[in-house]
Formats: structure tokens, C-alpha cells, sequence
């Protein structure tokens, strides 16, 4: 019987060990690095969790998310980048360089506006988004807004910029 139980305390103890030195995520996913997200992406939709099209004003400093849709977003290994927003009736076509990072720890991805002459050292603003997915072809990135009391989720679905 004691050889029964100090059997199952070490297979136990083995667990945790093992448990604690393995990558965390928490959506059970593999972490998107940054290799995932380097390269050009088309921002093909938006989509909403928890809140109303309708609810949402204003998106990333523009009049309208929708000026989003058709936007192509540039991501280099340096971490210099732009996004190329597209004419439409009611938006004007915008470069806007950036400079992104990734957070494979804390499934993030981020960035701070550039504008001529500013070093991304010296900005002290910038946008933090969820890291939903991101592989080779397509990358999720969601956008926490607080909406009656609770977060919901501004959802941009991007694909891979054919070459």
C-alpha cells in the first residue's frame, strides 16, 4: 500500500513539474510569434462580440471601421510598418506608418501611430489588441472595448496579401 501512494505522489510531482515548464497560452492554441505576423495582410472584415456594429463611432482614430475593411497592413521584421486605408464614399485613402510588436507571452499585438520625424521611443500612446490567431494565411486580432459593463470585441480578420 505505501509503495501504491508514494507511486501516485511521484507521478503527481512528475505532473507539476512537467505542467510548469510548458508554454502557456491561454486559448489552448499554440502562442502566435512574431514570425506569424510579419509580412503583408488584407484586413478582409470586421466582426463584433458583444456589441452592436452600430455602437461602435469611431475605430482607431478614424471616422468609421468601416474605413477599415480593404486595408492593407505592412508588417516588417524591424518592426516598422504601415497600413494603407482604401477611397471609399465616405473615407479618404490614408497611409499611416507604424511601429508593432508582439507579445507571444500575453497573446498581444500592438502599436503606436508614427508621424514624420517621431521616434517610436518618444510616443507614449499607441493601440494593444487580443492576438486571437495568426499562421501563414490568416491573423484575428481583437479590439477590447468596454460596452454596458462588460468587454466586447471589435474582431479584425486579415488574410495573407497575395505576392
Amino acid at each position: 500500500m505505501r509503495r501504491l501512494i508514494l507511486a501516485i505522489a511521484l507521478f503527481s510531482a512528475s505532473l507539476l513539474v512537467l505542467e510548469g515548464c510548458s508554454p502557456k497560452t491561454t486559448s489552448g492554441a499554440p502562442a502566435v510569434k512574431r514570425g506569424n505576423v510579419t509580412g503583408n495582410w488584407v484586413l478582409n472584415n470586421i466582426t463584433f462580440e458583444g456589441i452592436p456594429d452600430v455602437a461602435v463611432k469611431g475605430f482607431l482614430g478614424e471616422a468609421s471601421y468601416k474605413c477599415f475593411v480593404g486595408s492593407t497592413w505592412s508588417l516588417t521584421n524591424s518592426g516598422r510598418g504601415n497600413y494603407s486605408l482604401p477611397s471609399s464614399a465616405n473615407c479618404g485613402a490614408k497611409t499611416q506608418n507604424i511601429f508593432w510588436s508582439v507579445s507571444s507571452a500575453d497573446e498581444t499585438f500592438q502599436f503606436k501611430k508614427l508621424y514624420e520625424g517621431e521616434k517610436a521611443k518618444n510616443i507614449e500612446e499607441g493601440y494593444r489588441f487580443v492576438l486571437a490567431s495568426g499562421d501563414d494565411n490568416a491573423m484575428t486580432i481583437k479590439s477590447p472595448i468596454e460596452y454596458s459593463g462588460r468587454t466586447a470585441y471589435v474582431v479584425m480578420n486579415f488574410v495573407k496579401a497575395i505576392k
